[in-house]
């Protein structure tokens, strides 16, 4: 069965709407992009709510590189009841039962799927028990109001992985249970 992957960057009070400009994706950091290039690789889905799917449907088709060929390469799920066709390519809408449709993802063949942005999507997705791993990059920077990742919620995570980079970004990975 596939993993469904949370990653997320998220400030260290746990704020994951970026204010102003903490949140560089084409950091200069290679270490933190090779590792982000590794996670990459293991993954063959990229599942995004509505909003996010339209924001990175705006921009990473018209950006050139590492990224941008990834994102228009994989598998792209977005759970929407409201877009009526999607146009970036390798994109599937998912209409149904939010929990039917991610274990059906689940259940196919294939890589890891990565939720990431989509903080309504993956605020849905946390108290079904689908999310095996939780993946933050921690930035260091106090944003002090803003979107949370977790809220209003209980999980009992287990540590998988810490990694920090010269950035300053720490990576912290959890798996669900």
């Amino acid at each position: 069965m596939r993993r469904l992957i949370v990653t997320e960057n998220i400030t260290v009070d746990g704020i994951i709407s970026p204010m102003g400009d903490w949140f560089d994706p084409g950091t200069t950091d290679d270490e933190l992009a090779a590792v982000n290039a590794q996670h990459a690789a293991a993954a063959d889905g990229l599942l995004l709510g509505r909003v996010t799917y339209e924001e990175f449907a705006g921009f990473w088709p018209q950006q050139e590189g590492a990224i941008s060929a990834y994102l228009d390469q994989v598998d792209k799920y977005v759970v929407s009841t409201r877009l009526e066709k999607a146009e970036w390519q390798n994109t599937t809408i998912l209409r149904g039962p939010l929990t039917d449709e991610v274990t059906a993802l689940k259940e196919r063949d294939g890589k890891d799927i990565t939720v990431t942005g989509s903080t309504s999507l993956v605020r849905s997705l946390v108290p079904t028990g689908l999310v095996d791993v939780y993946r933050l990059f921690v930035h260091p920077v106090v944003q002090g109001s803003g979107i949370r990742l977790f809220d209003e919620v209980t999980l009992r995570l287990s540590p998988a992985r810490t990694k920090a980079f010269a950035s300053g970004v720490v990576l912290l990975e959890y798996t669900a249970g």
